[in-house]
């Protein structure tokens, strides 16, 4: 698999799916058929994550060559993400409690051996080879990796996590962390995810035949509570003559950056990450930022951690494209509370209107579609 690192390669990549593929989608998403044969699904994912392309825009594209009933199922998983974000903003603690059940879970021999792909499980083993290759994973693959590493291994869902968004090219914070809880059973409480040998074999084309899988597990129980917290985004006013985004805020021109003195693109290393990502990962994003600042014929200084922080001991109020719950939040808070920073955020009104929504499960969530894609005119 090859993924770009241009908007413009990634709207063409779209316009190739729309034009000969999607029609295939909802027969055929659930399959696995292997990294060389990915035309059943978009790949589009680690374009989403950067906001190389937003989810609204993919939507919009969509809807203006096919009906919304035709399209439904694929308008409706492009919302998954939207609304995972939205879910993990109003409840922020549960992004921090994962980082910090990290911190008390050691790497015992049976992780090590997993993440080795050295189990006797020979599908997982080939998708922890396929994963670190590609940095890509099918999103059912996704759910029975998941449901593998937490009922057959044993092993904790926060390591599993962890992995995934140290590998995936499209690794998100909300989407990644929210996913790997609803697998264990913890996002529904009660409710989990069991990857079953049928099921396996029926979506991998007949591949992988005779698993010894613990088919019937409990789910993952934890006593933690999040209630929901009002989320407390500032209006989108210019404020300052410095504006600063990440690499997950990439199409940066709907913010009207031409009006800043200076802008700041800020890709952290793992120095300050508290989840360390792949080298292969990190290029990716570099890759991402240099071309959308090469092609954006804007002055755009592209910095890591350390000069911002430098940069904000004298300089005290920044405007920022809003990052979402997440790593570069966290990083941002840090430093707002070092260096006593005044941040104004930028956020889309797509986002803070879809967020109110997330307010409880995705049914709820998924009947306030067609209400979303007719405030904004998306179809």
């Amino acid at each position: 698999m090859n993924f770009i690192s241009s908007r413009k390669e990634a709207l063409s990549v779209l316009e190739n799916y729309l034009e000969k593929d999607i029609s295939n989608y909802t027969a055929q998403r659930n399959f696995d058929f292997g990294p060389q044969n990915r035309k059943n699904i978009s790949c589009l994912s680690p374009y989403i994550t950067h906001r190389l392309i937003s989810e609204y825009e993919v939507a919009k594209k969509v809807l203006s060559k096919f009906p919304y009933l035709k399209v439904e199922k694929f308008v409706q998983e492009i919302f998954w993400r939207v609304y995972w974000k939205g879910w993990l903003e109003l409840r922020p603690k549960v992004w921090s409690d994962f980082v910090e059940d990290l911190n008390n879970i050691e790497n015992s021999d049976a992780y090590i051996k997993a993440i080795n792909g050295e189990t006797n499980i020979d599908c997982f083993n080939d998708w922890i080879k396929e994963l670190k290759e590609n940095h890509y994973l099918h999103n059912h693959t996704r759910m029975w990796f998941a449901s593998i590493w937490i009922f057959t291994l044993k092993l904790p869902w926060q390591k599993g996590a962890e992995f995934f968004l140290r590998e995936l090219y499209d690794g998100d914070a909300a989407s990644n962390t929210l996913s790997w809880r609803w697998v264990a059973g913890i996002q529904t409480k009660g409710k989990n995810y069991i990857a079953q040998n049928w099921n396996i074999n029926k979506f991998t084309n007949n591949k992988y035949k005779n698993l010894k899988l613990n088919e019937n597990p409990q789910p993952i129980i934890d006593q933690r509570e999040y209630k929901i917290l009002p989320t407390k985004i500032n209006d989108n006013e210019k404020k300052s003559d410095n504006l600063v985004f990440f690499e997950n805020e990439l199409d940066f021109k709907i913010f009207n950056i031409d009006n800043y003195k200076k802008v700041y693109c800020i890709l952290l290393s793992n120095k300050e990450r508290q989840i360390k990502l792949g080298n292969q990962v990190l290029e990716y994003k570099k890759n991402l930022i240099k071309n959308q600042i090469e092609n954006s014929s804007l002055k755009i200084d592209f910095i890591e951690e350390d000069k911002f922080i430098e940069l904000s001991k004298n300089e005290k109020d920044f405007d920022v494209i809003y990052p979402a719950v997440g790593e570069n939040m966290s990083f941002l808070k840090r430093i707002m509370k070092k260096n006593n920073l005044m941040i104004n955020y930028l956020i889309r009104e797509e986002d803070k209107y879809c967020w109110q929504f997330s307010n409880k499960g995705y049914f709820n969530f998924k009947s306030n579609i067609p209400k979303i894609l007719s405030q904004f005119k998306l179809n």
